[in-house]
């Protein structure tokens, strides 16, 4: 093939997966140039010849994702007539995939676009959790799914990122008795405010160990427990001023706290006025 390699590459959806494939085998060739042509939408029959015919003019490669059975075999059918070299990707999967499940798969083009909609939304939703963090920016618990309470060292990032991969917007504010509260907190529904509190014993050993990963003394402010309960007890009565639901998060790992925050999520959902 003189020139740049053409690949046309033929989808009953938009051909993301194909065009892939496609730039990561040219990949392989010298500097891995090649112009792709994706052909997207391809659920009729009668468009087959076409497009194959083009190919066979341009000695272009096709490379093909089509779900229904009946349009690859018209296509496989079409570039052997023409001369067309056609990769089948998806055909041979579908067919062992059903080998071994034995059952058909549903033939729904376009079903790979709904997964990447879920993708998205949980990508989106660890964006946010990361841009509110730590109440960087309280212009984002208007719009937060879940906003989270607590002092230091409780688990709040940690806790923010799980439940996005969960695809809940969950943003979180420390509690610091010197540092006056948000004023937009205020205006965050109860039903969508969970404190986090923690036996002290508890968290003064887990923020001595903090400082000591930080190379200061242990016996800092931080961690003294009149600082401690302290903070606890600044904490224990914001949560109560705002109504939020509460939750003891001594001992307990991130799953088991966000399975507790969850059930707390799923009961405001219900009772939430449209």
């Amino acid at each position: 093939m003189d020139g740049q390699p053409v690949i046309y590459v033929v989808s009953d959806s938009i051909g993301e997966t194909a065009e892939l494939v496609a730039r990561a085998a040219a990949s392989q060739f010298d500097s891995g140039k090649v112009e792709v042509r994706r052909i997207p939408f391809v659920n009729h029959p009668e468009e087959i010849p076409e497009i194959v015919s083009q190919a066979a003019e341009e000695r272009a490669v096709i490379i093909f994702t089509l779900v229904m059975p009946r349009l690859r075999s018209i296509l496989r059918e079409e570039a052997e007539k023409k001369g067309v070299r056609a990769v089948d990707i998806l055909g041979p999967v579908l067919e062992a995939l059903e080998a071994s499940l034995g059952r058909p798969p549903r033939f729904e083009p376009g079903l790979m676009r709904k997964v990447d909609e879920e993708y998205f939304r949980r990508v989106e939703a660890i964006e946010f959790a990361v841009k509110y963090d730590d109440g960087k920016d309280p212009r984002g618990l208007s719009m937060a799914d879940l906003v989270i309470l607590g002092v230091s060292r409780t688990g709040k990032t940690p806790l923010c990122m799980y439940l996005a991969h969960k695809k809940i917007k969950a943003a979180n504010v420390p509690l610091v008795p010197e540092v006056p509260l948000p004023q937009e907190l205020f205006s965050v529904p109860r039903d969508r405010l969970v404190g986090l509190t923690v036996q002290p014993e508890y968290l003064i050993q887990i923020r001595r160990e903090r400082l000591k990963a930080l190379g200061l003394p242990p016996d800092a402010e931080y961690a003294r427990p009149e600082r401690v309960y302290k903070e606890l007890s600044y904490a224990e009565e914001v949560m109560r001023k705002l109504g939020c639901v509460i939750i003891d998060v001594t001992n307990k790992a991130v799953e088991e706290t966000a399975g507790k925050v969850l059930e707390v999520y799923y009961r405001g959902l219900r009772y939430r006025p449209e």
